[in-house]
């Protein structure tokens, strides 16, 4: 494939120059060659996993492992069920993402510097979380808690921007995977990692050791490499606020492309909405059978983000949403076969680790294709309104879910979510040349001349 892409300085080892031309641009031409191994290890991939870290530490540190520490402390429960409404910021994020679209920070530019400010704003946050005592003053706690729920879907609206803007295509899903890695370590050392330290030196050391954690991250920060693509911000709120829609909703079939986003994971989240209450009630395995495995999962939905990362490298983006979501169907029979065979610890393993394995690789791709279609001037209020309109799924999946079980029962049920990923697979054929054509927009996005 050759392409006409702007001069950005030393070009990706994927990329071979074939000519230099244009009367008042300096342009490269370029053909773009199915990269190897060795042209995916880059500085760009290798910040995406202390990058992904930082931003799914604090989450835990706002939720369960903030429910953790105020039982210990003997906080009452309604007050508890208070406290989990400070994660709502994380669902609206998507209000405030132009703010950071539109205004620069001094230092570092558009992303790095927004990604120094509340990376660092974050670890206070968690800092002033560590010396508030939750019996004397659960309001304050409360409103700390708040603060650094605000500033860490913050810190992901413009990390989630960066990474757009950074990575080549064919990086995207390798990327992503490696970002999910990241992120999934992130909520173990925030979660059964500051549990277990809490027992041994206390909340108030373990929070002051998380914004040590936080802190430390500013220096990858300081070391990640400027974005590959580089848009001039909007010229004012106004346009931030509104030019990211009408750009969406100027393009070629963009309801077709919304119509992507919200189906293709749908199937997926119908089927993980119920399935801790199919596997402990449903079936009768125990909490601890169901934990046990669930962690394997965890570790098989690394594996499956990886596996599919690497072979989007090789497939390209509309062959691997194909592939990964037909697979991501067939991983649901896993539990009709489950429902047949009853209480059965070998077909419950292997059907969660099919499922979380190729959940991981649709994953994988779902984000790179959020990506492809990002503007760079408007990455991050694209970015945040796409993924909450995939989002929309997850959330309201549960009732119907529960409906359909009451009427067909759990078999039927799961086989049921199948079906129900085929009109996402039928949008992504649909517009597969469409898909192709974002993709290579987004390739191909002007970047700073030499």
């Amino acid at each position: 494939m050759i392409s006409c892409v702007r001069a950005s300085g030393r070009l990706d080892p994927a990329r071979e120059v074939v000519s230099v031309h244009h009367p008042s641009r300096e342009y490269i031409l370029v053909k773009e060659h199915p990269p190897g191994f060795a042209a995916l290890m880059n500085r760009r991939l290798a910040v995406m996993l202390p990058l992904g870290f930082a931003s799914g530490l604090p989450l835990a540190l706002t939720a369960g492992t903030l429910q953790a520490w105020l039982t210990v402390e003997g906080v009452d429960l309604k007050t508890i069920g208070i406290f989990t409404l400070v994660g709502i910021p994380y669902t609206v994020k998507f209000l405030w993402a132009p703010i950071m679209d539109r205004v620069v920070p001094p230092w570092l530019g558009r992303r790095r510097g927004w990604m120094m400010l509340t990376q660092l704003c974050v670890a206070i946050g968690l800092a002033l979380m560590a010396m508030t005592d939750p019996r004397a003053h659960p309001a304050g706690l409360a409103a700390y808690a708040l603060l650094v729920a605000f500033l860490a879907a913050s810190l992901d609206i413009v990390f989630d921007a960066y990474r757009t803007d950074t990575l080549y295509p064919h990086e995207r899903g390798l990327g992503a995977a490696v970002w999910v890695n990241g992120y999934r370590v992130a909520l173990l050392v925030a979660g059964a990692g500051a549990l277990a330290l809490a027992d041994h030196v206390g909340w108030q050391v373990t929070y002051f050791a998380m914004a040590a954690l936080m802190v430390a991250g500013l220096i990858t920060i300081v070391a990640s490499p400027e974005p590959t693509r580089i848009g001039d911000p909007p010229k004012s709120l106004a346009e931030a606020v509104g030019a990211p829609l009408a750009d969406f909703f100027s393009r070629p079939q963009a309801l077709g492309l919304l119509a992507v986003i919200v189906l293709y994971k749908l199937g997926d989240a119908f089927a993980s909405s119920l399935q801790t209450a199919f596997l402990i009630g449903g079936i009768g395995f125990s909490p601890t059978d169901v934990g046990a495995v669930k962690g394997i999962g965890i570790i098989a939905t690394l594996f499956g983000a990886l596996l599919g990362g690497v072979m989007m490298a090789k497939s390209g983006l509309v062959q691997a949403l194909l592939i990964f979501g037909a697979l991501q169907a067939i991983s649901n029979l896993g539990f009709v076969v489950l429902a047949a065979a009853g209480k059965n610890a070998g077909v419950l393993l292997a059907a969660v680790i099919f499922e979380n394995v190729t959940g991981g690789m649709g994953t994988a791709a779902f984000v790179a294709l959020i990506m492809s279609l990002c503007n760079p001037r408007y990455t991050a209020t694209q970015f945040a309104l796409l993924s909450s309109l995939e989002a929309l799924g997850r959330v309201t999946a549960g009732r119907p879910s529960a409906d359909v079980v009451e009427m067909v029962g759990w078999a039927q049920f799961f086989g049921f979510t199948a079906v129900i990923a085929l009109p996402g697979l039928w949008a992504v054929w649909r517009l597969r040349h469409r898909i192709e054509q974002e993709q290579k927009g987004s390739a191909h996005a002007p970047s700073p001349a030499v």
